[in-house]
C-alpha cells in the first residue's frame, strides 16, 4: 500500500515561522520595505506585509526574516535564538529540512510599555 502524498503549503510554513517568532521575547517581525508602485496599494488601515519569506525547493526550505529587536537586547544572541527556534519548529512540524534561516535585524525599538 502506497503512502499518500501530503502537500504543505507555503502559507503553513510562514505561519509556523511567524508563530515561533511571536514566542521570542523582545522581537517582532519587521514590516517589509515598500517598493516602487506599492504605495497606492498600501492605503491606511491596510495590513502591511512583513519581512518574512519562505523559499522551498523540494524537501529543502530557506527562511529569510527581518526582525525589530528591543533596545538593550544582545542582537547576536537573539538572532541565533530566532534561527534555532524557527529551524526546529519547521523541521519538527513538517519533516522538511531547513537549509538556512537568514536573519536581518532591521530596527531597534523601545520595549513595549516604555514607548512614550
Amino acid at each position: 500500500m502506497a503512502t499518500p502524498e501530503v502537500e504543505i503549503s507555503k502559507s503553513v510554513l510562514l505561519d509556523i515561522a511567524a508563530t515561533t517568532l511571536e514566542g521570542i521575547e523582545g522581537t517582532e517581525i519587521a514590516a517589509a520595505s515598500i517598493k516602487v508602485g506599492e504605495v497606492i496599494r498600501n492605503q491606511p488601515g491596510a495590513r502591511r506585509p512583513r519581512a518574512l519569506r519562505v523559499t522551498r525547493e523540494g524537501q529543502d526550505v530557506t527562511v529569510d526574516l527581518g526582525l525589530n529587536v528591543d533596545y538593550g537586547r544582545n542582537l547576536l544572541a537573539i538572532s541565533q535564538q530566532a534561527q534555532r527556534a524557527v529551524r526546529e519548529n519547521i523541521e519538527l512540524m513538517t519533516g522538511l529540512k531547513v537549509r538556512a534561516v537568514n536573519v536581518a535585524v532591521q530596527g531597534v525599538c523601545l520595549p513595549k510599555g516604555q514607548a512614550s
